[in-house]
């Protein structure tokens, strides 16, 4: 790794809030900031909207190869049903790999860059800096993402969204490639009873430790 580079990987299950996490990390730190997972819902939207099925490799191969990291806009690809199909594009072995590849491209741009996703500090940056897996119980996941629906003028019922993240975090933690895990080398940071500004301080805790060791 460069020395001029730093890499912070944020790890975690559906709505943890790693993606809060990672951008205000980025900024604290002067660091670019990826969200991988819009990079999958790039891809999703992209067979949606051209009504391919989501288990069609082929397409999902080229999609992801054309997928432009620097222009993923999370206002459209924030919609629940993406969110869904995602995780199904997800499993694909294939589509993996070449995003994994964009990824790792993006991590090695100095100054460095906070990634956020399932699975950074596992597979795309194995050697990250700092490796942080930020989880909450699935209740407590449901309720946040339902709430920031809501206040975004949907309507959807907390049960269905309850239902759908239980099914996500099966489906990430059991596919066979790249499977949503710690790594051994983690810290692992429980938000379950934290808000933002708690898991925040927290993470810069581990982070400036971390740091610090390496110089």
């Amino acid at each position: 790794m460069q020395q001029d580079v730093i890499t912070i990987a944020i790890d975690g299950p559906a709505a943890s809030g790693k993606g809060t996490l990672a951008r205000r990390i980025a900024q604290r730190y002067g660091l670019n900031h990826l969200d991988t997972g819009l990079s999958y819902r790039a891809v999703a939207k992209a067979l949606l909207d051209a009504g391919q099925p989501l288990e069609d490799e082929e397409a999902a191969v080229a999609a992801a190869k054309a997928v432009d990291l620097s222009k993923a806009d999370p206002e459209v690809l924030s919609a629940n049903e993406i969110g869904e199909a995602a995780s199904k594009v997800a499993v694909i072995s294939a589509v993996r790999r070449v995003l994994v590849e964009k990824q790792r491209a993006f991590a090695q741009t100095p100054p460095g860059a906070v990634l956020d996703g399932r699975d950074i500090g596992t597979v795309v940056c194995p050697d990250a800096d700092v490796k942080i897996y930020l989880t909450a119980d699935a209740k407590v996941r449901a309720e946040r993402r339902w709430r920031e629906i809501v206040a975004k003028g949907g309507n959807v019922e907390f049960a269905a969204i309850l239902a759908d993240i239980e099914q996500r975090d099966r489906r990430d933690m059991n596919r066979v490639d790249s499977p949503l895990k710690p790594a051994d080398d983690a810290h692992l940071l429980d938000s379950s009873k934290m808000d933002i500004d708690s898991a925040f301080l927290a993470a810069c805790g581990i982070i400036d430790n971390a740091l610090a060791s390496r110089k």
